[in-house]
């Protein structure tokens, strides 16, 4: 491998991406400690709390099982503000457009971007577009910032797990990825998997209420569950034991990951949250979300058990204990 050159793993958001962000960008533009590397920025300006976040989104095909391009930037954006416990006020979108694209697709995408919006409670207030010639990109990338209000007085942040902490996702992890390859690669599958992107800003609002109980959001995007919670164990500094028994995952994303050799572990969501919660309260935090059309599938999958330098582990379905690291490289590359 040339250390002097990019490789699509440096967009997994596994460890390449990790080594990329720490050893070259972080320290020439901010300094960032591990600690504060979560998926939106808190700022105070004269005393108002907001949140800020960005995200390119490059995904291919751009139309898949559930979604497109356009809703998952409106939803990818809304959901980082979400887990730093803000309400998304509003997004700027930039197009890169590649000469010959559909204007009718661009149509398509753009109304998509819209009900997002209006969806998640979001108004799209500024934004850019720019063409390049064709064969120098590919049909339409997009980026999406926002900022959201933070109107709570709660530490939730990727450093704050705590010895005890319960992990909660919200439904069945995986179905992005696979989604989206199945239409990649023309796979026919007839399981009616379909992306879960989403907008996760309501059910982060009805969470909101166990206060200082609710310690870690973090919705598990590129390199999937392993990888964030790897992310979640080196930041707190803390050993995650998971349940392979409990994880949700749908049969049609468990036969999928079988047959081609994957792990639904380390597949891309996008529309899942994970969410740490005190012992006391995980029970009020279970029945909120089930309450939730976006939580009704809610499940306790591991828990906090140690503090330690960062470790996952998992007890697995023939009880032995195996280490869970980030995605080593990229299982499925431009799946955002």
């Amino acid at each position: 491998m040339n250390n002097d050159l990019i490789l699509l793993g440096h967009g997994s958001g596994g460890r390449l991406s990790h080594q990329l962000l720490d050893e070259l960008i972080i320290p020439q533009l901010s300094s960032v400690p591990v600690a504060g590397q979560n998926d939106a920025a808190l700022l105070n300006i004269g005393g108002i709390k907001l949140a800020f976040s960005t995200d390119s989104y490059v995904v291919d095909p751009v139309f898949f099982p559930g979604g497109n391009i356009g809703d998952l930037a409106v939803n990818g954006t809304v959901n980082d503000l979400a887990m730093m416990g803000a309400r998304p006020l509003c997004l700027s979108v930039g197009f890169i457009l590649e000469e010959g694209f559909s204007k009718a697709e661009l149509a398509r995408i753009l109304a998509s971007m819209r009900e997002a919006a209006d969806a998640a409670g979001v108004a799209i207030v500024t934004g850019d577009t720019k063409v390049v010639p064709k064969g120098k990109g590919d049909r339409i990338f997009i980026n999406t910032s926002g900022i959201g209000a933070v109107e709570h007085n709660l530490l939730i942040d990727g450093a704050s797990a705590q010895v005890g902490d319960k992990v909660i996702v919200n439904g069945c992890i995986g179905d992005h990825g696979i989604a989206v390859l199945s239409a990649r690669e023309g796979l026919e599958i007839d399981s009616g998997i379909q992306s879960d992107s989403a907008p996760l800003n309501g059910l982060v609002a009805d969470l909101l209420p166990l206060g200082p109980a609710l310690h870690v959001l973090r919705d598990p995007t590129r390199g999937g569950v392993a990888t964030t919670l790897k992310e979640i164990a080196l930041q707190s500094g803390v050993t995650i034991t998971l349940d392979e028994k409990s994880l949700p995952v749908n049969p049609g994303v468990k036969g999928v990951c079988a047959i081609l050799g994957l792990d639904p572990l380390y597949v891309a969501n996008e529309g899942k949250l994970l969410a740490f919660v005190a012992p006391d309260q995980v029970e009020a935090a279970l029945a909120t979300m089930r309450r939730h059309p976006l939580g009704k599938d809610a499940a306790i999958i591991g828990e906090v058990t140690e503090t330690s330098a960062g470790k996952v582990q998992m007890e697995t379905l023939v009880g032995g204990v195996r280490g869970v690291e980030m995605l080593a490289g990229e299982q499925l590359p431009r799946i955002c």
